[in-house]
């Protein structure tokens, strides 16, 4: 009888202790995320991407004085939030932890150009913009594949914004001295 009762403990430990190393836990603890390793992934560097793009653009909105580096800070500000919003109405939907908060290299650049003004401002979060839409093109592309047919075409239909925010990025850049 000892033995049996052992043997139940030890089996009913060894499944909950595997079952505490899922790493795709929801924001609702008692439930799974109804996304792959991939979809959890984009979706975490999505939104931080996002959250960089708006505040960087935040940044240059208090710190340019170009008309054409003030009025692309505004569409990011505008498309990003956009994007971001319906990437966390998705998330939810499938039970994604996200966060808002930006990664230590992330913050690190937006504070490198935060100590610029003038010229060198804009230059820098202009060569910032094209390095990181060049970057997050390919983030959205690779989900445009994913399984996940919803994150699949958020992806799908974010790239052609995307691609205009790169364009735009690369003339002002290469206008500024």
């Amino acid at each position: 009888m000892k033995n049996i009762l052992y043997f139940s403990v030890i089996a009913s430990l060894a499944l909950s202790t595997t079952s505490c190393g899922d790493n795709r836990k929801a924001k609702n603890y008692n439930q799974k995320t109804l996304v792959d390793d991939m979809g959890l992934a984009f979706v975490k560097k999505a939104t931080e991407a996002g959250a960089t793009e708006i505040k960087a653009a935040t940044v240059a909105e208090q710190k340019s004085q170009n008309p054409r580096v003030l009025a692309f800070a505004k569409m990011m500000i505008t498309d990003h939030t956009a994007a971001g919003n319906e990437l966390k109405k998705i998330a939810d939907e499938k039970y994604v932890s996200y966060s808002d908060s930006l990664s230590q290299e992330h913050q690190q650049m937006i504070d490198s150009i935060s100590q610029l003004s003038g010229p060198a401002f804009d230059k820098a979060y202009m060569n910032m913009m094209v390095m990181d839409h060049g970057k997050v093109i390919e983030l959205f592309k690779d989900a445009g594949r994913n399984t996940n047919k919803t994150i699949n075409k958020y992806a799908n239909k974010t790239v052609p914004k995307l691609q205009e925010h790169l364009d735009s990025a690369k003339a002002i850049n290469a206008s500024l001295k």
